[in-house]
C-alpha cells in the first residue's frame, strides 16, 4: 500500500536534485569557508551563490541574509536580537495570539526580562486586523512581529498593511515566513518587512538549517558569541552542505512555485469540498480563501484529533493534528483557541498539508478513508448525538 504523506506542514522530503547539490560538500568540497586555502575559498565560494539564491527568491540583497540552523533560531534572533539591541528607546513588542511557539516562547522570555508583550486577537479565520495592531502600538514599542501565514490553520495575514504602518511609526517589523516562502510570493520589499524568517526543510531543502533576512540598516544584536561568521550575527562554521541545500531548494522554488501552487489550490479545494459534503457537523478552520494553497484545517464535532490521526496511519495517510511542534500536547491548540472555538472542536482538528508528491488518488484515497473512520469513531463517542 502507497503511503499518502500529507504533513508538508511540518517537514518536506529533500528534493533530490537537492541532495544532489549537497552531497560535493561531503566529500571533496568539505573545506571550511573561514580558510584562507583552496578548499575553504571553494567552500566559501558556495555558501555566497546560496546567499544570493535565496536573496533572489525573497527580493533582498545577499547581505541581507544570515544562515542560522533553522526557522525557530531565526525568529530567536530577530525578537530577541532587535529587542536588546533597541531596549534604550522601549521595552514594548507587539505580537498575535496564534504566533508559531518560536515567536511566542521568545516574546515570553522577554516578559521575564522586563519587555512588555501586547498579544493582539484574531478573527473567527484565524485574521488579524492591521487596526488592532496599530492601536496596540505605543511610543515603547520598538518590534511587531506578525507571522506572514498560520503554520495550523494556513490563513495568510495582511503583512503590506501592516508592515505599511511599521514603517511609518518607525518600528521594527519581523514576520515568521517559514509556510510561505518558496510557495506563495514573500517579498521583503512588497510586505514591507525588516526581518523575515526561513527554513529549508519547510521548501524541500534539509533539516537544520534556516534564514534571517536582515534588512539593512535594522539594529540587531547576536545572542550567539564566537567567531564573526554572518556578519557577527551568527557565530559557528557554516553549514556548507545545508546552506547549498537550500540555496539549491530556493532556485527550484522560484522556478516552480506559481505553477505548483495552482496545482495544490485544485487539490486543496477538491479535498475542503469533499470533507465538508461527506462528513456531518464538519467546520473548515482557517480563511477560506486567504489562506496557504496546501492548506486544509478541520475540526470534526464528537470526536478527538488523535485517534483520528493514528486511524489515517493505520491506512497509509500521515497527516497531523496541528502544529507537529507541539503534536504531544494534550491542551487544545491555542491557534484553534484564539479564532474562538469551543475546545471540544479544538481537540477534534485536523490538519491535511499537500505537497508536490500528492496528487488526484491520494485525495481521492482520503475521501474514501476519512469519513468510514469518522462514522466509526462517532459510533463510540458518548458526544454524539447523530444529528446533522
Amino acid at each position: 500500500m502507497k503511503k499518502i504523506y500529507l504533513d508538508h506542514a511540518a517537514t518536506t522530503p529533500t528534493d533530490p536534485r537537492v541532495v544532489e547539490a549537497m552531497l560535493p560538500h561531503f566529500t571533496d568540497a568539505f573545506g571550511n569557508p573561514s580558510s584562507i586555502h583552496s578548499l575553504g575559498v571553494e567552500t566559501r565560494a558556495a555558501v555566497a551563490d546560496a546567499r544570493e539564491r535565496v536573496a533572489s527568491l525573497i527580493g533582498a540583497a545577499g547581505d541581507e541574509i544570515i544562515f542560522t540552523s533553522g526557522g525557530t533560531e531565526a525568529d530567536n534572533l530577530a525578537i530577541k536580537g532587535v529587542a536588546l539591541a533597541n531596549a534604550h528607546k522601549g521595552k514594548h513588542i507587539v505580537t498575535t495570539r496564534i504566533e508559531h511557539h518560536a515567536v511566542e516562547e521568545s516574546c515570553r522570555y522577554l516578559e521575564s526580562q522586563g519587555f512588555k508583550v501586547t498579544y493582539v486577537g484574531v478573527d473567527k479565520d484565524g485574521l488579524v486586523d492591521p487596526k488592532d495592531v496599530e492601536k496596540a502600538v505605543t511610543p515603547e514599542t520598538i518590534l511587531i512581529s506578525v507571522m506572514h501565514a498560520n503554520n495550523e490553520v494556513g490563513t495568510i495575514q495582511p503583512i503590506a498593511e501592516i508592515g505599511k504602518m511599521a514603517r511609518a511609526r518607525g518600528i521594527y517589523f519581523h514576520t515568521d515566513a517559514v509556510q510561505t516562502v518558496g510557495h506563495i510570493p514573500a517579498i521583503v520589499g512588497e510586505l514591507g518587512v525588516d526581518l523575515l524568517a526561513i527554513s529549508a526543510h519547510k521548501l524541500y531543502g534539509p533539516k537544520g538549517v534556516g534564514v534571517l533576512y536582515v534588512r539593512k540598516g535594522t539594529r540587531i544584536v547576536s545572542f550567539m558569541h564566537g567567531g564573526g561568521q554572518e556578519r557577527g550575527l551568527r557565530a559557528s562554521t557554516e553549514n556548507v552542505p545545508g546552506i547549498v541545500g537550500l540555496g539549491k531548494a530556493a532556485e527550484i522554488a522560484q522556478t516552480e512555485m506559481d505553477a505548483e501552487s495552482k496545482r495544490l489550490i485544485r487539490l486543496r479545494d477538491k479535498l475542503i469540498k469533499g470533507l465538508l459534503e461527506r462528513i456531518p457537523q464538519t467546520r473548515l478552520n482557517g480563511h477560506p480563501t486567504q489562506r496557504l494553497p496546501n492548506n486544509v484545517n478541520v475540526s470534526i464535532a464528537s470526536v478527538e484529533g488523535e485517534p483520528l490521526a493514528v486511524s489515517l496511519d493505520l491506512e497509509g495517510i500521515a497527516v497531523s493534528t496541528g502544529s507537529a511542534c507541539s503534536s504531544e500536547a494534550m491542551e487544545p491548540s491555542h491557534v484553534l483557541m484564539a479564532m474562538g472555538l469551543p475546545a471540544e472542536l479544538a481537540r477534534g482538528s485536523v490538519r491535511f498539508s499537500l505537497g508536490r508528491d500528492n496528487m488526484d488518488a491520494d485525495i481521492d484515497r482520503v475521501l474514501e478513508a476519512f469519513p468510514r473512520i469518522v462514522s466509526r469513531l462517532r459510533a463510540v463517542s458518548p458526544l454524539w448525538t447523530g444529528k446533522t
